[in-house]
């Protein structure tokens, strides 16, 4: 069964004219901007989907679509089985939505009087909102906070109420824009922890996840897409999508030699006598680091350091991108 269901989806904005322009130049046409080009989605019940792609590629403008927020300009769209052309309102009802930035709440509430107050939005009763907030926030850890202002707020917990918010009416698909955008190291790492644990697997919801991060996508989804300039130009897991686009990784290696390391592949820089910094360029094959480690080690080469250079995903949009710009 799929929660999200998407076939030859577009959407086109008109650019809005200058003023100079309406003044002066009245019959000039206003611009045409494709924002979506014809995407085809289709995202299983229950699963973690993630959406990449740079700033301007249409992901912002898909989730408003998909949540029924604004309609396209062609296609057809079904989330959790209602078509968000005729049915928006039970697609608004099914969906809950933790927007990019914190625009969201009302900053001189307290984090249980926002709760409330949406609550009263999503048409909760007394006792149902009663019975939810303070379930939600002791799950996010908001309770000893929960009756200070929001403006008192650290930008995780804002990000922590947002998702509160989301979850009011217990929708079975979360849509998420960068969510740990604002966040500090630990926060993002606490907040991916609860989509896992907490949404994913104990809730089985599915969730939608607009990111930039790509080490987060990979870690958190099941499936991606790769959206650029509109169009979605890769699709499947991680390994999937590199493997397609023969995506490699670069690893930076500081050693202790007897000599200089001289092969194919392989670039080496002498630091001091006896110390060198290698990069190895790697296929995606499994198991192919190990293969080399095993075998500098066999060459009486002393190993300090290892570190991964570059995400692997990061090689496929670069090539993505030269493909679209050549």
């Amino acid at each position: 069964m799929l929660a999200i269901e998407a076939t030859g989806l577009t959407k086109t904005f008109r650019k809005r004219r200058s003023l100079s322009t309406v003044l002066f130049k009245p019959w000039t046409p206003s611009l045409r901007v494709e924002a979506l080009r014809g995407i085809d989605l289709s995202v299983p019940v229950g699963t973690v989907y993630g959406l990449l792609g740079p700033n301007g590629a249409g992901k912002s403008t898909l989730i408003k679509i998909l949540t029924s927020l604004i309609s396209q300009t062609d296609g057809a769209v079904r989330v959790n089985g209602f078509d968000t052309r005729s049915q928006g309102s039970r697609v608004r009802a099914s969906v809950g939505i933790v927007p990019s930035g914190e625009r969201s709440l009302y900053w001189r509430l307290t984090g249980r009087e926002n709760l409330r107050f949406f609550s009263r939005l999503y048409d909760l009763s007394s006792r149902q909102a009663s019975s939810r907030i303070p379930m939600l926030l002791d799950l996010l850890e908001l309770g000893s906070k929960a009756d200070q202002p929001v403006l008192s707020y650290s930008s995780g917990m804002r990000q922590k109420l947002a998702i509160c918010r989301a979850l009011l009416h217990d929708p079975p698909i979360l849509f998420l824009d960068e969510p740990t955008r604002s966040l500090d190291p630990s926060a993002a790492k606490r907040l991916r922890r609860f989509v896992i644990d907490r949404l994913h697997r104990e809730a089985g919801k599915t969730v939608f996840l607009a990111t930039h991060n790509l080490a987060e996508a990979e870690t958190l989804c099941d499936r991606l897409a790769v959206l650029q300039n509109g169009k979605i130009v890769a699709e499947g897991s991680a390994g999937e999508i590199c493997a397609q686009h023969q995506a490699g990784e670069t690893y930076i290696l500081t050693v202790r030699s007897p000599r200089m390391i001289d092969e194919p592949g392989l670039e080496s820089e002498c630091l001091e006598p006896g110390l060198y910094r290698l990069t190895l360029e790697l296929s995606g094959r499994e198991g192919a680091l190990g293969d080399h480690l095993e075998r500098f080690i066999g060459m009486g080469v002393k190993i300090i350091s290892c570190r991964r250079s570059e995400h692997p995903l990061q090689g496929v949009f670069d090539r993505l991108r030269e493909g679209e710009n050549s």
